[in-house]
């Protein structure tokens, strides 16, 4: 069984925080429920690729950008000890 893929949103979440103060004005933004966003921040859920496209535009992300914003892998701390 392969193993569920965990992104890393870091980036994404300071973007949405530095330009809308909080997730929770983005959700809102969105049409989305707090919880919704999270979920979807920690890996809870997926993103669609519309929702992507969505939030490039509100975040002023540039196409390129996609890839360090939306599919950065979250490396494991056991894989950075084994890696080291």
């Amino acid at each position: 069984m392969r193993e569920k893929i965990i992104f890393d949103y870091s980036k994404l979440k300071g973007k949405i925080v530095e330009n809308y103060g909080t997730q929770g004005k983005f959700a809102t933004v969105n049409n989305l429920t707090d919880r919704s966003i999270s979920l979807k921040l920690n890996n809870g859920i997926g993103l669609s690729q519309d929702e992507i496209l969505k939030w490039c535009e509100l975040l002023d992300i540039e196409i390129a950008e996609i890839p360090s914003y939306f599919f950065t892998k979250k490396v494991s701390k056991l894989k950075q000890r084994e890696d080291a």
